[in-house]
């Protein structure tokens, strides 16, 4: 997520609480458990608050989560993650980074942004793990509260 308005590239979202700037971001990792398509759970997190890097703490605040999804057999993580690099850019996600990262394990790594929501995604496929799961974090573009609000750190 790219944004000429801040100089650490990090979008603007508009004005939110920090408590409905979560719902949201709640929704949208809703949808993202929707399009792995296939059958599993997910890990029990919920959305938190960060700082908006160069920006006013006091005013201006990011939420992220992240969150892990652990499929019913280990032989789906593969259709699992294929199946997200299909169907996120038919959802208004972009894939921007797609392949194995520089560890032994050589786990697949997909970062995806939405610039029409300002969200971004980073999946990271974790085959040899016990058990196989896939980790993601999303994260949101800068919030400002509402005038005479404070951010809710949580």
């Amino acid at each position: 997520m790219a944004d000429s308005n801040n100089s650490d590239g990090i979008p603007l979202s508009g004005t939110s609480t920090s408590l409905a700037a979560a719902d949201k971001m709640e929704q949208v990792s809703s949808g993202l458990y929707d399009l792995i398509g296939v059958k599993g759970k997910a890990s029990d997190s919920r959305p938190g608050v960060t700082e908006c890097s160069g920006r006013d703490q006091e005013k201006y605040f990011q939420i992220f989560h992240p969150w892990s999804f652990y499929p019913a057999s280990a032989n789906d993580l593969d259709e699992a993650m294929k199946r997200l690099k299909a169907e996120l850019p038919k959802h208004g996600w972009k894939v921007v980074d797609y392949g194995p990262d520089t560890s032994k394990n050589k786990n697949i790594n997909l970062t995806a942004d939405n610039d029409k929501k300002k969200y971004s995604v980073k999946v990271v496929q974790m085959a040899k793990n016990d058990p196989p799961k896939l980790s993601l974090i999303v994260v949101s573009g800068c919030y400002q509260v509402p005038d005479g609000e404070k951010v809710q750190r949580f």
